[in-house]
């Protein structure tokens, strides 16, 4: 008799700690932090790159401002704004200077919304150039000796030379210079003929 009642509270049992535990499992709250990397509400940008990341710099200019991170490709972030040409993005970017960077924006895309012109933040400080040490640097001071300028002289008067034209007698005696061309000439055409002929 003691079997009859045995079965039955062992099934309620059973059914009672099924109940239990698949109600403690479905009141439980799961504490679970949410991907940083995935805005949910706002403006945000994604990397669309071909190359494995892109860099984050300081601010927009990859010439003055410093790499503060990187970010791979596919990944996104939230944009704050923009720089005045358009050409950099402002973005959410936690570890760097005011936990901002900047990104260049033919290299992400950006979701639909206006982002706000940013006004970019001051370059930064130039590492100190070492200096010339003063003795060293005067060894190479030329100082120029003072020396009498050159003076203007002028030179002397240029004068017209005069040339008397004498007539003698012996140049109407002296044969035209064309009657002596017309002469070799007539002998060139004759012995031109002649030279054919003896070959």
């Amino acid at each position: 008799m003691t079997r009859h009642w045995f079965q039955p509270i062992t099934l309620l049992l059973t059914v009672l700690l099924t109940y239990g535990m698949f109600a403690a499992s479905n009141s439980a709250v799961v504490l679970a932090q949410q991907p940083t990397n995935v805005p949910t509400t706002g403006i945000f940008i994604t990397v669309i790159t071909e190359e494995p990341q892109i860099n984050v710099r300081m601010g927009p200019s990859s010439y003055v401002y410093p790499i503060v991170g990187t970010l791979p490709t596919g990944s996104t972030a939230p944009a704050l704004g923009r720089s005045l040409g358009g050409d950099w993005i402002q973005i959410e970017f936690p570890g760097a200077p005011g936990n901002t960077g900047w990104v260049y924006s033919p290299l992400v895309q950006i979701s639909p919304g206006t982002l706000q012109v940013v006004d970019p933040p001051p370059t930064p400080v130039q590492p100190a150039t070492s200096t010339v040490d003063p003795t060293l640097a005067a060894q190479f001071n030329i100082v120029a000796t003072v020396t009498r300028l050159p003076t203007f002289t002028p030179p002397p008067s240029i004068t017209q030379p005069s040339y008397a034209q004498n007539i003698s007698d012996s140049s109407q005696d002296s044969v035209p210079l064309a009657v002596i061309i017309l002469a070799f000439a007539i002998l060139g055409i004759i012995g031109f003929p002649l030279s054919l002929i003896q070959r």
